[in-house]
């Protein structure tokens, strides 16, 4: 074995440490959370309290995860909560047209059609184009909120309007439990499993660590993160049609603000804003922190502010926590390295 093979998996092997040492502490911090609240209110491991955490979380881990691949790649995706609103309305919308011959399979086809085509736009954008992330994704979610609103004119879908089939995905499960968390975990480890394991998924985080030392190795930068955007697209469609399905009742643009409560999940989850380093796995968990958070507040009676403060210096936390890491295991492979004669 060589000294560079060796170095490379050496490095390989830490790297991942990291991603799982950052996993474990959201775990701790999770258990502790859960602990403390437990304590000063019992009923919030109620079944029901348990069952409203898991459904919150839900739609924001699945954001979270189709996030997460735009941001390794060293991009943002401010749309996806704008197009959340916009998928629950317009597939509202449809099915209320119709209620008896529609359901489940027309809203999936529509929400996923519709956020790949925003998904589709921004990647065209960002990838092609080569305008900033932050531009396009700024841009097109003003633009989506405007359309919703005009298409919604001050209307809204109601529970009664839509089949009972869509009511039933958002609200009831198999063996007690609810098809939403089971939708987010299959996405969320069929995500997991392609970007560790295909060389295609691979490419994702050499775009991250370097574009131009990806682009000059082969990988084709343009069409994944084209990719990237499609697949954060699909899959805030799917969260829209999930949203309806959820709460039945539907204004326009009912995800306002949530663009920046996924960025921060992935993130607090792990995701490094700089790209490169972060797992679906732990942008998953960083959704479920947040979510359970606002539960505990709400539980113990806590002004709302408090969460939207502590949102922020998570991610404050977060960032700080991954430049930390990012130059100590720089130093530590360039160190290696050395001792390998790289």
């Amino acid at each position: 074995m060589s000294a560079v093979t060796a170095g490379e998996r050496g490095a390989r092997g830490l790297v991942e440490l990291v991603f799982r040492a950052r996993e474990l502490s959201l775990v701790v911090a999770l258990a502790a959370l859960v602990l403390v609240t437990a304590v000063a209110s019992p009923g919030f491991l109620s079944g029901q309290g348990v069952k409203d955490i898991f459904l919150n979380t839900s739609i924001l881990a699945l954001l979270a995860v189709g996030q997460s691949p735009v941001v390794i790649t060293r991009n943002i995706d401010l749309s996806v909560g704008s197009v959340v609103g916009l998928v629950a309305f317009s597939t509202g919308e449809f099915l209320a047209a119709d209620p008896q011959g529609r359901g489940v399979v027309t809203a999936l086809v529509i929400g996923l059609a519709v956020g790949t085509a925003c998904g589709l736009l921004n990647g065209l954008l960002v990838s092609f184009c080569r305008v900033p992330a932050l531009v396009v994704t700024l841009g097109t979610l003003y633009v989506i909120q405007g359309f919703d609103h005009y298409i919604a004119h001050g209307r809204q879908i109601n529970a009664a309007d839509l089949p009972a089939a869509v009511l039933r995905l958002g609200n009831e499960g198999v063996l007690g439990v609810p098809y939403l968390p089971i939708i987010t975990a299959a996405v969320m480890l069929a995500t997991g499993y392609y970007l560790r394991s295909y060389p295609s998924g691979r490419d994702f985080y050499a775009i991250g660590s370097s574009p131009e030392a990806a682009r000059l190795a082969g990988v084709p930068v343009r069409r994944r993160v084209l990719a990237a955007y499609l697949f954060s697209g699909a899959l805030a469609g799917l969260a829209g049609v999930l949203w309806l399905a959820r709460f039945g009742t539907v204004v326009a643009d009912p995800a306002r603000g949530w663009e920046l409560t996924v960025v921060s999940a992935a993130v607090v989850g792990g995701v490094a804003i700089v790209g490169g380093v972060g797992t679906v796995y732990g942008a998953a968990l960083g959704a479920l922190l947040l979510t359970t958070i606002g539960s505990a507040l709400v539980v113990l009676k806590v002004n709302s502010f408090w969460q939207q403060a502590l949102t922020g210096a998570l991610l404050l936390l977060a960032i700080t926590v991954d430049r930390l890491l990012a130059s100590r295991v720089d130093r530590l492979l360039r160190n290696r390295s050395v001792r390998h004669g790289v």
